[in-house]
């Protein structure tokens, strides 16, 4: 695997990781940082120490996203940054609900406006935005964090088309994963070890300019997904009944 990313990754040009501070994103930067240069935009410092990389503190609910059109030069760009809340929706406050919708969905829209004549153009441009599993079914308990993945599938794929349209075959790959061990996001600790194999396969693919990747498709949700298309409200039941006794509520 490592021959095949030092074949696609070698390009001579930047990579940018939005939200490569933790989780996946780190572990994107992480790879990356070995083959090119990486710019890692995010609110916070990167847990761990990035050699050859560049690091720059932004918060995505900010009103001026100009500094986006500054980055150059940059041919990869993987937007990660998001966060969720495992709660029903009656405990979450209307500031949270805001700031959700806004960082997982509306500041992704806006830093692909940005570089979307990179995308629209002849030159090779690579992307991947971190989706969910959450954005493609209903997801008590995660009703507004589905609901903003939701809003990037349908985006993405639209724009794909779009690109499809254009002549250029550039495109976005939508990374849609269930839940990663490794990872911060349910408040534990970074562990790259277990993250960095999905990284590498995530780098992969949007180097080929893949437009869909739902690791463990095959083996989970083929079925879950076919389960949901036969009947949402039952698959939203277990959906329900599943978290509530996954132990991950607090």
């Amino acid at each position: 695997m490592e021959q095949e990313i030092v074949k696609l990754v070698q390009s001579g040009k930047d990579a940018l990781v939005v939200g490569g501070s933790n989780g996946v994103g780190l572990a994107v930067a992480h790879v990356l940082s070995q083959y090119c240069h990486v710019v890692v935009i995010d609110k916070v410092a990167p847990a761990i120490p990035l050699p050859g990389s560049d690091f720059i503190q932004f918060d995505l609910t900010e009103p001026d996203f100009s500094l986006f059109d500054g980055i150059r030069p940059v041919d990869k760009l993987i937007v990660t940054a998001g966060f969720g809340r495992l709660a029903l929706f009656k405990d979450y406050s209307e500031k949270l609900l805001v700031n959700m919708m806004s960082v997982n969905a509306t500041a992704v829209m806006r830093i692909i406006w940005h570089f979307y004549p990179r995308l629209l153009s002849a030159d090779n441009f690579y992307c991947s935005v971190m989706g969910s599993i959450a954005g493609f079914m209903s997801s008590p308990f995660f009703a507004v964090y589905g609901a903003s993945k939701a809003a990037l599938k349908i985006f993405i794929e639209s724009l794909n088309v779009e690109l499809l349209k254009s002549g250029t075959d550039n495109r976005i790959l939508n990374v849609s994963p269930g839940s990663l061990k490794g990872t911060a996001f349910n408040g534990q600790d970074n562990d790259l070890s277990q993250v960095i194999p999905f990284a590498e396969e995530l780098i992969i693919r949007m180097m080929k300019k893949e437009d869909l990747f739902i690791p463990q498709y095959e083996e989970v949700y083929r079925q879950v997904l076919k389960r949901y298309v036969t009947d949402f409200r039952a698959e939203g039941i277990r959906s329900y009944e599943y978290k509530q006794n996954s132990g991950r509520l607090k």
